[in-house]
């Protein structure tokens, strides 16, 4: 009996050590962001407050946001697929999302998805997104809804994916208005709950989503607004969905103009057609596209078409946005320009540290090795020797000969004068000489020379010149996050208006609204028409070198 105490004694604690563990467990799973607790979906409300994701989502450390650009670059949609690097992505983006870059997290939970460059693993990708959304991510709570909905990685439940959906809308998320407004954009409720008829709150759900520049909210609601004849502005709309990247806004209008249906005021253009049905085709082999100067090679009517020469290529490089780089880098060096010892021949520069290692020798003797050396005080004591010494440029010897005397503007008692070996020259790399913001190598970006004069106007005034403006507020406006992106162009003619906010509902005066003059003006042809101009800023010696 004694024997069997033990065991006894040791039977409730095992016990209660299961249920410990399994109670912990269990609070564990329901703390879980994926758990949570949420608002259900109400179908039939019909209050709606319009927020901006932008506003709510964190800022990005610099070095992490470097290293997801570099990951964007090598998966682009504009490589072949078999040139993307998945693997080099998933090792970038890991470390940027240990950085907190949500971005990279979210791109992270997609590749898991896929088992691209890393392991495929569901419940990998829901921990991304949960992280994602434990920073207050909208976005987050918008994938975390499809998981549910799809059944990945978690309990496939339909509730929990719109009450996660209608969380991420609530935040501002333009993906998630644009299907839960799609949803609700019926004139009666669906039995099995597929769609219901809310066709009030549908419109405000577009509209916001269309205010944040959504291509696939613009489409739907300039569909719905063309449905009930009105035909203006869902024809504003539907263009502007161009502009945002949504491949079916370009396939209806190419339709629309192709048929001369009504919502072109049955004005039959073929030419217009054309161009929208290439845009769509360039929109779905690259998603990534956002096309902000459409007007510069596709305005509406009555503009004139400018002349294209059917080259799908060049008529989105003439939408896509661009970045002014200084054409100084073409300029040759200042070094190439010196004469005798000085001159260091264009295209190469000193290496940043010398071969063979750092070496010194006296005034007085004779080079032992050839290459560039340059004069430096030991000890400059005095301000004015500090500046002698910076103003020093390196000299090339050859070995075996002797040091000039370089004491001019020295006294005799200025200190020690010494030689300091720089080495010899090597080429410059490209990268060196210009390394092309991190959007050109995905194709979404061209760079362009600056243009030849500073022209800058606020936003009440006519534009002043014919091209591409760049629009910016001041980052202290409550609306800069959302206003002022990259992306924050027009093609305009001069003496027309510059784009008005107000139009697609952002509450930002013109006033308020600087202007910057980015050339890439179509040039007049002697039919009266207009030539589609796109320079391109490569210099010579990268060229070879763009994606």
């Amino acid at each position: 009996m004694h024997l069997n105490r033990p065991k006894m004694a040791f039977f409730p604690f095992l016990f209660f050590v299961v249920i410990s563990t399994t109670f912990m467990s269990g609070c564990i799973m329901q703390n879980l962001p994926r758990n949570m607790k949420l608002i259900a979906f109400d179908p039939h409300q019909t209050e709606f407050n319009c927020q901006y994701e932008r506003n709510l989502e964190p800022q990005d450390n610099p070095e992490a946001e470097q290293w997801f650009r570099e990951g964007l670059a090598v998966t682009s949609y504009d490589l072949w697929p078999d040139d993307r690097d998945y693997e080099k992505a998933a090792i970038l983006w890991t470390k940027a999302a240990e950085k907190n870059h949500w971005r990279a997290m979210l791109n992270l939970a997609t590749l898991h998805l896929r088992g691209a460059g890393v392991e495929r693993s569901s419940e990998r990708a829901v921990q991304m997104v949960e992280k994602a959304m434990l920073l207050g991510v909208p976005k987050a709570f918008d994938l975390m809804g499809t998981y549910h909905m799809n059944g990945t990685g978690v309990k496939q439940e339909a509730t929990r994916a719109y009450a996660f959906w209608w969380r991420a809308a609530s935040m501002g998320n333009s993906d998630a208005l644009a299907y839960l407004g799609d949803k609700l954009n019926a004139s009666y409720d669906d039995p099995k709950g597929a769609f219901w008829g809310n066709r009030g709150m549908a419109l405000k759900m577009m509209e916001c989503g269309y205010k944040q520049e959504n291509g696939n909210a613009a489409y739907l609601l300039g569909h719905e607004l063309s449905f009930h004849k009105q035909y203006e502005r869902a024809l504003l709309i539907l263009h502007d969905g161009v502009k945002f990247g949504s491949e079916k806004s370009a396939n209806k209008l190419f339709v629309e103009f192709d048929d001369g249906r009504k919502l072109v005021n049955k004005f039959l253009d073929k030419d217009r057609a054309e161009r929208y049905a290439a845009i769509a085709d360039m929109l779905h082999l690259n998603p990534d596209l956002r096309l902000p100067n459409l007007d510069k090679v596709l305005p509406l009517p009555p503009a004139i078409l400018p002349y294209w020469d059917g080259d799908k290529q060049s008529l989105i490089d003439g939408a896509k946005p661009v970045k002014v780089v200084s054409s100084d880098i073409d300029k040759p060096s200042p070094a190439s320009l010196r004469q005798g010892r000085a001159h260091i021949p264009e295209g190469f520069v000193l290496p940043e540290k010398p071969q063979g290692g750092h070496l010194i020798q006296h005034e007085h003797t004779d080079a032992t090795i050839s290459g560039y050396w340059i004069a430096q005080l030991r000890d400059p004591h005095e301000p004015r020797l500090v500046a002698w010494n910076a103003a020093q440029i390196p000299m090339r010897y050859e070995r075996g000969e002797s040091f000039e005397p370089s004491r001019v503007g020295l006294g005799a008692s200025d200190g020690v004068l010494r030689f300091h070996y720089l080495g010899t020259p090597v080429p410059q790399g490209a990268a060196a000489k210009h390394r092309p913001d991190w959007r050109v190598p995905q194709g979404v970006l061209r760079e362009v020379p600056v243009p030849s004069r500073d022209l800058r106007s606020t936003g009440l005034l006519p534009a002043p010149a014919t091209g591409i403006w760049h629009g910016s507020i001041d980052p202290a406006h409550p609306l800069a996050k959302v206003f002022n992106q990259w992306t924050r162009q027009a093609y305009v003619e001069e003496g027309q208006a510059f784009p008005d906010p107000r139009d697609r509902g952002l509450d930002i005066s013109p006033k308020d609204i600087e202007w910057q003059w980015l050339d890439q003006a179509n040039q007049p042809l002697p039919s009266g028409r207009k030539d589609i101009t796109i320079r391109n800023f490569i210099p010579a010696d990268t060229a070879g070198n763009r994606s």
